[in-house]
């Protein structure tokens, strides 16, 4: 629809689940986090990888999980898709989604039946990690939440793990009255 002219190239829209869904607009400390994480899961495959599996980080590119969903996560980990089509679950290693306003939409809707084997979620209100593992007909079945001062350690990634404060932004203030 992008390459027909429907959607201008600046419009933040996903497939999920056959509808075109708009996405939240980013915020400060979504873009604070993404780059952090950016930076982070880099050095990680950098450091980890050993060039044996060809995998990458992945900034806000879509995914075909099927013919009805292409979701566009925050950040991916993967594998290198042949040229020619989007990476498909089978390449996904992880997914990670940084939310503040779409906390139970990302949770609850656009990840939780695609079958994937890890996904982060990034609750910049609460100001923690949730790794869902274990992916089910009805979701994942195991979370395990991370807050500040504390280790994420990825489930399928057994070597991955950062340091929350790393990537979590600042609070910030409270406006003056």
């Amino acid at each position: 629809m992008g390459e027909a002219g429907i959607f201008h190239e600046d419009d933040r829209v996903e497939l999920i689940d056959g509808e075109v869904m708009r996405m939240s607009p980013i915020g400060r400390r979504h873009i604070y986090c993404v780059r952090r994480l950016n930076r982070a899961l880099s050095e990680w495959i950098l450091r980890n990888s050993g060039g044996e599996v060809p995998v990458f980080v992945s900034v806000q590119d879509p995914f075909a999980l099927n013919e009805r969903d292409g979701p566009q996560p925050n950040l991916a980990i993967l594998r290198e898709p042949p040229i020619g089509r989007l990476p498909g679950p089978n390449e996904v290693l992880l997914i990670v989604e940084v939310a503040d306003t779409s906390l139970v939409y990302d949770r609850e809707t656009k990840h939780a039946e695609a079958g994937l084997p890890e996904v982060w979620l990034v609750d910049l209100n609460a100001d923690r990690f949730e790794v869902h593992s274990e992916p089910g007909p009805d979701g994942h079945r195991k979370t395990v939440r991370f807050a500040r001062g504390e280790r994420v350690k990825s489930v399928t990634l057994p070597v991955l793990t950062l340091d929350a404060d790393e990537v979590l932004p600042p609070r910030e203030p409270e406006p003056q009255r």
